[in-house]
C-alpha cells in the first residue's frame, strides 16, 4: 500500500537548490492496467521495461512497481473513490523536470494508452 502526503510549505526549497546532488523525480503512472497472462506476453513486458530501465542507466533510483486496487480518504476523513487510476511508479534521478519529462517520454506504459505524472521529490 502506498501512502502520498502532500505538504504545502512556500519556504521549502528543492534539493536541487540545496545541494549539488541531482533531483529525484517520481513518475506515476495513470490508466487502468490489463496484466498479462501468457508467459510469452508477460516475457515480452518485462523485456520492453529492461530496456527502457538500461537507457536510464545509474539515474534509475527505484524500478518501482504496479499498483492493485485504490482507494482514497476525504477531507472530512470519509473514504471516497480514487480522484485518479495510478497503475504504478518508477523514481529516477535527472538534472530537472525537462531532463525528466524527456527520460519519461521512453516509458512502455505509453504504449498502452496510459499518461505519465512527472513529480520532483522534495527533499526533506
Amino acid at each position: 500500500m502506498l501512502f502520498v502526503v502532500v505538504v504545502d510549505e512556500p519556504n521549502r526549497t528543492l534539493a536541487s537548490e540545496r545541494n549539488n546532488a541531482m533531483p529525484k523525480f517520481v513518475l506515476t503512472y495513470h490508466g487502468l492496467a490489463e496484466m498479462p497472462t501468457e508467459p510469452d506476453a508477460i516475457a515480452a513486458v518485462m523485456k520492453e521495461w529492461e530496456t527502457w530501465y538500461g537507457t536510464i542507466g545509474s539515474d534509475l533510483v527505484d524500478g518501482g512497481a504496479p499498483f492493485g486496487a485504490a482507494t482514497a480518504i476525504g477531507p472530512d476523513g470519509s473514504q471516497v473513490d480514487a480522484p485518479a487510476q495510478m497503475s504504478g511508479y518508477t523514481i529516477i534521478s535527472a538534472a530537472d523536470l525537462e531532463s525528466a519529462a524527456t527520460v519519461a517520454k521512453g516509458c512502455p506504459v505509453l504504449t498502452n494508452g496510459h499518461t505519465v505524472q512527472i513529480s520532483e521529490a522534495i527533499d526533506m
